[in-house]
Parts: C-alpha cells; structure tokens; sequence
C-alpha cells in the first residue's frame, strides 16, 4: 500500500482583517473639521476641546486647529484616579 490516506478538512483557515485603528494624526499636525485623529476600541484616550467622539469611540475633529495630547487624571465609575490620553484641537 504506497499511498496516503485522505486528511481531514481544515477547520481554522478563516481570520477577519485588521481594523486599522490606532492614532491618525500625531500632536503639533493640522487638523480640518471632521478629520479622523484617533480610532479605538473602547475609551483609551479622550475627547477633550475641540473634538468629538462618535459612537465606535472615534475621536474626530469639531474644528480647524492644531492637535494637542496631554496626559490628564480621571475618575473612573469605582472611584478610582487613573491617568488617560486627552486629545484637543487648538
């Protein structure tokens, strides 16, 4: 018997695209209404002045300006201080 046998199906050869998130648009860089600067999953760093943040936690830009991250204390729900990235237009 020289021959092999038949192999099973591969089950795991699907895998989904990168979503391409991450910081757009870096401090000190122009910035036009609407622009994105940030893509996120989640609340990692926040909309401060002169941004908005949409509903997939996209920060955009709400006017012409200069981006500006500066790094900021929060409260969380529990009561806890922590330190998050706020992003601003100037």
């Amino acid at each position: 018997m020289s021959h092999v046998k038949a192999g099973g199906t591969a089950k795991n050869t699907r895998d989904s695209q990168g979503q391409r998130l991450g910081v757009k648009l870096f401090g000190g860089q122009k910035v036009t209404v609407g622009q994105v600067i940030v893509r996120q999953v989640g609340l990692t760093k926040r909309a401060g002045e002169g941004t908005s943040l949409s509903r997939n936690y996209t920060i955009h830009a709400a006017r012409d300006g200069v981006v500006t991250f500066t790094t900021r204390k929060f409260r969380s729900f529990a009561g806890k201080s922590i330190r998050r990235t706020e992003v601003t237009v100037q």
